[in-house]
């Protein structure tokens, strides 16, 4: 009874103590995360136009709209397609940036880091601009390549041709965050015990031994974190890829966002955009419990 009566007054402090801290950041969740969505959920019922009262009742009928549309497809698809070359191509390059620059003392080693984060640093749209640039049909960098090393050289309108657009963006964005990867790995390098690496090199294991073996392993959660921001940076990706394109020409480079921003608030149908801004939230959503189940549990699992 002695213990209960002394921890009592102790338990209501911590708890009043948390409350005090944790109560204005929930309530900033409930106001700008929580709200939002539910907001979108009720909007997303309704034909409207973004003014006057909602009385145009809908029900489901906008989703359905969305999942019969070609173009949300090809937006959808687009998008994976990001995915997939954020993971198997900028994650492997950037893992071998890091290695390269994060391991072997060189001089120049710190420039050439900048130079690799550099893009990163710019803004989004500072990107598409400069990329713009560079594939222009007149005197970007294709057109001058294919003026010089081939005979009938002509012009080169990457961002032009249906067939070529989303190719050439995904170029943009591996060039822009590949840094950023980059960095993440570096940072996750300097937390593996140099000991580990010596002792597998003593008992004869050699360079990719050393990587597959040990410093993977060790690497765990910076990998955890990189896929991580990776594949719902992929979904939520919204101004290179309007810089660059528009969604165009022919929705070719349509993702997810800009297919949102497109139908619906550009064409003012507010119901129909937050029937899709619902249906990326339940994608990004899902995906999070999966990768909550899946990935991180199954890496706290390896550490214990």
């Amino acid at each position: 009874m002695k213990t209960n009566t002394l921890t009592k007054p102790g338990t209501y402090k911590t708890l009043a103590l948390l409350l005090l801290l944790i109560g204005p950041a929930f309530l900033l969740f409930l106001l700008f995360v929580v709200m939002p969505v539910v907001q979108a959920g009720y909007y997303s019922l309704f034909n409207w136009n973004g003014i006057g009262p909602l009385t145009k009742f809908r029900g489901l009928q906008n989703f359905g709209l969305i999942f019969q549309d070609q173009v949300f497809h090809t937006a959808l698809i687009n998008n994976l397609k990001i995915v997939a070359i954020s993971l198997f191509i900028q994650l492997p390059m950037a893992f071998g940036l890091a290695l390269l620059l994060g391991r072997n003392k060189f001089r120049g080693e710190a420039f050439l880091r900048s130079i690799f984060f550099f893009p990163y640093i710019l803004a989004e749209i500072v990107t598409g601009i400069i990329w713009r640039f560079i594939y222009h049909p007149q005197f970007g960098v294709p057109t001058i390549l294919s003026k010089l090393f081939t005979e009938n050289g002509g012009e080169i309108g990457l961002l032009g041709d249906p067939s070529l657009a989303f190719g050439a963006i995904l170029v943009v964005i591996v060039w822009k965050y590949l840094g950023f990867h980059m960095i993440i790995y570096i940072a996750g390098l300097q937390s593996v015990p140099k000991e580990l690496e010596d002792a597998a090199v003593v008992d004869g294991a050699n360079k990719i031994q050393v990587i597959r073996h040990v410093i993977i392993p060790s690497m765990k959660s910076s990998f955890i974190i990189s896929i991580f921001l990776s594949i719902i940076g992929s979904f939520n990706i919204f101004d290179v890829v309007w810089a660059l394109g528009q969604g165009g020409p022919v929705h070719s480079t349509e993702t997810l966002v800009t297919y949102l921003y497109n139908f619906g608030f550009r064409r003012f149908s507010f119901g129909y955009g937050s029937a899709v801004a619902v249906t990326l939230f339940g994608i990004c959503f899902v995906f999070n419990l999966f990768y909550q189940r899946f990935i991180v549990s199954e890496g706290r699992h390896g550490k214990n």
